[in-house]
Order: C-alpha cells, then structure tokens, then sequence
C-alpha cells in the first residue's frame, strides 16, 4: 500500500477525523481511510445522478409518451387495489323474543 502524506491540514478538519476515530476505536490512520473510503462513494454517486445528454434526451421522450397514455378505465386501474365491500350489518341484538314463543313448542317435544 503506498503512503499517503498530508500537509497542512486545518485544525478543524483534523479535529473532526480524530472524534471519529475515538468514536469507532479506530487509529488516526484507519479513521483517515474509512473517511477517504465513504467520502469517494459519496463523491461517486454525485457522478452517477447526472444524465449526459443522450440519456436526458431518452428520459425526456419517454416522460412524453407515457403522457399520451389514455386515462381509460384500462389502463388508469393499473395498479390500484378496488375498495373492499362494507362489512355484513351485524343483527340488532337489542329485540327480544315474546315470552312463551317456545313454551308450547317444548310441550310438543316432551309428548
């Protein structure tokens, strides 16, 4: 692995890393490359959002043809789940029977 000096760093900055390495455990050296590390991959991904200008191009052609889609009953359900039914109305349970509407039935089943 080569060797990596850095000079005139600001107090700050150097201040910031060495919380970070006492943060983790890590040495001041191991701190620097996990900083270095992260701080490439986010460098990265700033890279790779941007769209050159054929891709920018394709993106946009392509927002304008799904604008041109229909919003028939076809095609604007794609996607979307329909509503479930109500729940069944449960039974009044509050009426009460008639007193004696089984009395002589019971009779019958006695005989």
């Amino acid at each position: 692995m080569s060797d990596i000096i850095l000079r005139d760093i600001d107090a700050v900055l150097m201040g910031r890393i060495k919380r970070v390495a006492d943060a983790h455990g890590w040495s001041l050296q191991v701190a620097l490359m996990q900083v270095l590390e992260q701080g490439l991959y986010v460098c990265e991904g700033e890279l790779s959002r941007s769209f050159d200008d054929a891709d920018a191009r394709a993106l946009q052609e392509a927002i304008a043809a799904m604008e041109q889609v229909p919003s028939d009953p076809g095609f604007a359900k794609i996607g979307r789940v329909e509503p479930p039914p109500p729940p069944p109305k449960a039974p009044d349970q509050t009426v009460s029977l008639p007193r004696g509407l089984f009395d002589e039935a019971s009779s019958k089943v006695d005989d």
